[in-house]
């Protein structure tokens, strides 16, 4: 294990936290974008869509999330992060990284939906941190 790869993981922990929280809240703001603009353009009484209607409504939806940077920026920079985290896996034990980042994420995510105004529940938020930290100190028995 290399020096620092503790930190790096906590930091990834931190990036992925606050990333799950901003890219929740930029997929409501565009789903409640979405269903405003679909309200005023909806049609009256017209035939089922056909599959390939269905197939095209949605992938310009995806494309228009993507598109919306209060989702796509936080996406990015958690995938950014997730490729981070990659590299620090060929060189820290799996049993080690993953409940520290899954920790410090969990939490994490519980603080930024809070600084962003989500109604959190803190008993369970912190009971889940708890959680995740204790798998690392559970003893390993092979087979």
């Amino acid at each position: 294990m290399g020096g620092g790869d503790i930190e790096k993981m906590i930091t990834i922990g931190l990036v992925w936290g606050a990333t799950n929280a901003l890219i929740r809240r930029g997929a409501l703001l565009w789903d409640h974008q979405s269903l405003k603009s679909s309200s005023s353009s909806s049609s009256s009484l017209s035939s089922p869509p056909k599959f390939h209607q269905k197939l095209l409504s949605s992938l310009k939806s995806w494309l228009s999330l993507l598109i919306f940077w209060q989702y796509s920026l936080p996406f990015l920079l958690n995938l950014s992060a997730s490729a981070i985290f990659f590299a620090i896996l060929s060189d820290t034990p799996i049993s080690l990284a993953v409940p520290v980042t899954n920790a410090t994420t969990f939490a994490a995510t519980a603080v930024f939906g809070m600084l962003l105004g989500e109604d959190t529940r803190v008993d369970f938020a912190l009971l889940g941190t708890v959680e995740c930290w204790w798998q690392e100190k559970e003893p390993k028995f092979p087979g």
